[in-house]
């Protein structure tokens, strides 16, 4: 098992700033994917940003430039910086968990980021 604990979000205007954090504990493999998605009202769960354990990321198009995604190998914790944020990145954000080549998906609790005026 693993757990994921995540921090962050909130209400920002929009053109602002805000920084997401997902610490993972329990089973954790050397190789493993940790990251983001975000779900908006109505709407599917979307990719945000992953990264490996070996640093490959990959990137939603429509985040690019404007969202980076890092982590802390050493407190297994990964980092959503997220700037110039536009209504549309309003949607609850999911930290997401998953030990490599093969393992089930684990999810964090969910936090609400809201971008509006």
């Amino acid at each position: 098992q693993v757990q994921l604990v995540n921090s962050g979000g909130g209400l920002v205007q929009p053109g602002g700033s805000l920084r997401l954090s997902c610490a993972a504990s329990g089973s954790i493999f050397s190789r493993n994917t940790m990251g983001w998605y975000r779900q908006a009202p109505g709407k599917q769960r979307e990719l945000v940003a992953t990264i490996t354990s070996g640093s490959t990321r990959n990137i939603a198009d429509d985040v690019k430039g404007r969202f980076t995604i890092s982590r802390d190998y050493a407190k297994n914790t990964v980092y959503l910086q997220m700037n110039s944020l536009k209504p549309e990145d309003t949607a609850v954000y999911y930290c997401y968990f998953q030990n490599l080549p093969v393992g089930r998906d684990y999810w964090g609790q969910g936090t609400q980021v809201t971008v509006s005026s």
